[in-house]
């Protein structure tokens, strides 16, 4: 049981780094062929939409409007895949030694 107990201080210490250090990368989402592109924090912040001033049509607001969402969906998607990629293999290193099974 004391093991069990050490194993789980050292994971939740090791998360805690990997939350930390997850916060301070960024990732990157683009749509309509690159010509918008959405830049977030790790920590879900939203740091920067670029577009391309040939995509801005102001017949079409509602275009742009989409691939902004996409654009910025996308970067929470790769942030958040990242992220349990990271979670998932400090999680894997538990050894419960039999409690689930």
């Amino acid at each position: 049981m004391r093991k069990l107990m050490e194993q789980a201080a050292q994971m939740q210490s090791q998360l805690m780094a990997a939350q930390e250090e997850m916060a301070s990368k960024e990732f990157e989402g683009t749509a309509g062929g690159g010509v918008v592109k959405a830049v977030v924090s790790g920590g879900g912040d939203l740091r920067s939409v670029t577009i391309d001033p040939s995509v801005i049509d102001p017949a079409d607001p509602e275009m742009l409007g989409d691939l902004v969402v996409a654009a910025v969906n996308q970067a929470n998607k790769t942030a958040k895949d990242a992220g349990q990629d990271q979670m998932g293999g400090i999680a894997g290193g538990l050894d419960l030694g039999g409690l689930l099974g």
